[in-house]
């Protein structure tokens, strides 16, 4: 007759005492409890693997540990050796996936992906995602392993902007985890991407509209206040290229020298910078040139064209061409920085008959030539450094009288 199995009880665990050299009580299946000298109790199971190497797995103390749930330890090693994988190995992976994960932060993956990926990014753009980096992602899911990122961590990260009226910036910086999530899951840190799950999830962001003066005469009115403007120097430069340029302001603020030619009147915007992804050229009126080598003699040295009044490490505040129109008395609802844009739209094609492609082509928006291919940075410069210069020379007219001349395109 077969000899029993005896199996360990809790009574007996507990009355075990401890004794001058470590002890074992077997409890089946190669698992048994472990009594130290110094009276600690430990769960372990040995086991020969294939090639003949003893091996030992640790299960925990007891009581921390109780009998019931080592022998669910020990079952569950039995039934990975019976499917020819073994215990030990599988707890080194899984310790190693956990260390792995708990290194993998989203604030690592972050730094390592905006490194990654800020040559794709005006230093401008970089500096404003780094910003809703810091302020607003890293604070609620920045510790968090890359891994255990669940959509509704993300979710509670942008509804907090969303609730502070911040709905445009919650939309983009949605998008911005889920180009993170996209590189930790190529990079093998994660398995998904959980932002999909969000679409539809915040408010829709109201329809932005530039406010902006289209009307020739308080055009002009405008122009003279900024023909007396008396701000900082950069200040006063850059407002005044406002107009004459109606680039979008951030291509403004944070030009280089590197990218302007003033001997060939030319600025040459990467598309690193622009909305479109496409470099763009902006020539230069004799007005334009006139005040960058005024500004030249300033900031020539700067890698800048206008460089932060704080440090030249960075470019001027997107702030400072909105606050010198406040200063001058036009609030958000009359005239903005982006406005500019609209202002140059409206009377060059309304008012000077300027050709509508022209000005489209110079505002930088998708213009196709009749085989339906974009058109490139040079396409039709003669006919825009002309559009350009009289689109200059309008504007000098009309902040030197009050009297609005209509005026037609050669």
């Amino acid at each position: 007759m077969p000899k029993l199995a005896i199996l360990l009880t809790d009574l007996q665990i507990k009355s075990a005492k401890p004794k001058e050299k470590s002890y074992t009580l077997a409890d089946g299946g190669g698992m048994y409890l472990e009594i130290a000298p110094t009276g600690s109790k430990t769960w372990r199971m040995a086991y020969r693997q294939p090639n003949g190497k003893n091996t030992r797995l640790t299960f925990g103390p007891y009581p921390a540990v109780s009998l019931t749930n080592a022998r669910k330890k020990r079952d569950a090693a039995r039934e990975q050796r019976a499917a020819g994988t073994d215990p030990a190995q599988i707890r080194r992976d899984d310790k190693q996936t956990a260390t792995a994960a708990a290194t993998n932060t989203f604030e690592r993956v972050a730094w390592a992906w905006l490194g990654k990926t800020a040559a794709t990014r005006a230093e401008t753009t970089q500096d404003k995602v780094t910003s809703w980096l810091k302020k607003d992602v890293f604070p609620s899911i920045g510790e968090m392993p890359v891994s255990a990122i669940k959509p509704i961590d993300v979710l509670a990260t942008i509804q907090k902007m969303e609730a502070r009226g911040a709905i445009d910036s919650a939309h983009s910086v949605r998008r911005l985890c889920g180009q993170i999530l996209r590189h930790a899951v190529a990079s093998g840190l994660t398995e998904r991407d959980v932002t999909v799950d969000l679409k539809g999830a915040l408010s829709v962001a109201p329809q932005v509209h530039y406010a902006a003066i289209t009307e020739p005469q308080q055009a002009g009115e405008l122009m003279r206040s900024i023909h007396t403007y008396t701000g900082h120097p950069y200040a006063v430069a850059a407002l005044k290229l406002s107009p004459l340029l109606f680039v979008r302001p951030g291509e403004l603020r944070s030009a280089k020298w590197i990218e302007i030619d003033l001997d060939a009147a030319e600025w040459r915007i990467p598309a690193s910078k622009m909305k479109m992804k496409v470099d763009h050229l902006v020539p230069l009126s004799v007005q334009a040139v006139e005040i960058l080598r005024g500004v030249h003699l300033m900031t020539g040295g700067s890698k800048f064209v206008f460089p932060s009044i704080r440090t030249g490490a960075r470019c001027m505040s997107e702030n400072t061409i909105t606050a010198a129109l406040r200063s001058m008395g036009y609030s958000k609802e009359v005239m903005t920085a982006h406005g500019f844009r609209a202002m140059a739209r409206t009377i060059m094609d309304e008012v000077m008959g300027e050709r509508v492609d022209l000005i489209e082509h110079q505002l930088a928006h998708a213009v196709k030539d009749p085989n339906g291919r974009a058109y490139n940075r040079t396409a039709h410069l003669p006919a825009r450094r002309k559009m350009m210069q009289r689109w200059s020379d309008y504007l000098g007219g009309l902040r030197d009288s009050d009297n609005v001349i209509p005026f037609k395109a050669a």
